[in-house]
Order: C-alpha cells, then sequence, then structure tokens
C-alpha cells in the first residue's frame, strides 16, 4: 500500500508543479527543479502515509480475527 501511495502522489506533484509553471510561464529550468522537489516529497509522504494505513489495517483485522476466534474457541 505504501508503495501505491508513493506512486500516485510522486507523480501528481510533478504533474501539477509542471502544469502551474506552464500556465504562469516560469523558467524551465526552476519548473523542473521546482517539480523535482515535489515528486520527491510527495512520493516520501505517500510512503509513510500508505506504510501507517498498512499498518493500521493489519492490526484492525488482526484485532477482529483474534477477537472472533476468542469468542468461538
Amino acid at each position: 500500500m505504501a508503495r501505491i501511495y508513493a506512486g500516485i502522489l510522486g507523480p501528481l506533484a510533478l504533474l501539477t508543479c509542471l502544469t502551474r509553471s506552464m500556465l504562469h510561464g516560469g523558467g524551465v529550468e526552476s519548473a523542473l527543479l521546482a517539480a523535482w522537489f515535489s515528486l520527491l516529497v510527495f512520493a516520501a509522504v505517500g510512503y509513510v502515509v500508505g506504510r501507517l494505513a498498512e499498518w493500521i489495517v493489519d492490526e484492525s483485522v488482526g484485532a477482529a480475527v483474534t477477537e472472533e476466534l476468542r469468542v468461538k474457541g
């Protein structure tokens, strides 16, 4: 799940930054630098959020299964 979040948020930030720069008429070098930085930052944030979501789901499902086994057993 972490790789999926990182793989979506990173390129989305890159494309958003490039589009914004294109619409506002920014320089190519500064646009690419900002887009690259955005890609790295948002991919890292997406990875952390995805890892956290994966951990929460695993804990929740594990607790539900444990409780179900305890009740039936």
